[in-house]
């Protein structure tokens, strides 16, 4: 597990340790699939009550990951935007391991 360096800011609204704490710790979930340490980069903006926006820029090795998700509440659209994260992560990590094998065949 890596470590990752995470940034949040927020935009149109308060910040509140609550909403820093809880983007981190779902951030952090991310560093078991890397071996070297990553930053991540969250925005938190509230543009009405019915648009509220969680953004996630992760800088690994080599590439950059992009997911941003729109909802009524901050936590779902953190949840949301991890899930994407991570589906993308995943995608990522089986293409690597699929062309590894098709060069060595």
């Amino acid at each position: 597990m890596s470590e990752v360096k995470v940034s949040v800011t927020f935009r149109h609204t308060q910040p509140t340790d609550a909403l820093k704490d809880y983007a981190q710790e779902k951030i952090h979930r991310l560093g078991k699939y890397f071996p070297r340490p990553l930053e991540a980069h969250v925005v938190l903006a509230v543009e009405s009550k019915e648009c509220q926006i969680a953004e996630v820029e992760l800088h690994t090795h080599g590439t950059i990951i992009h997911g941003k998700e729109q909802t009524l509440d901050l936590y779902s659209a953190i949840d949301l935007v991890m899930d994407k994260i991570e589906r993308q992560i995943k995608k990522r990590k089986e293409k690597i391991k699929v062309n590894r094998r098709r060069t060595k065949a």
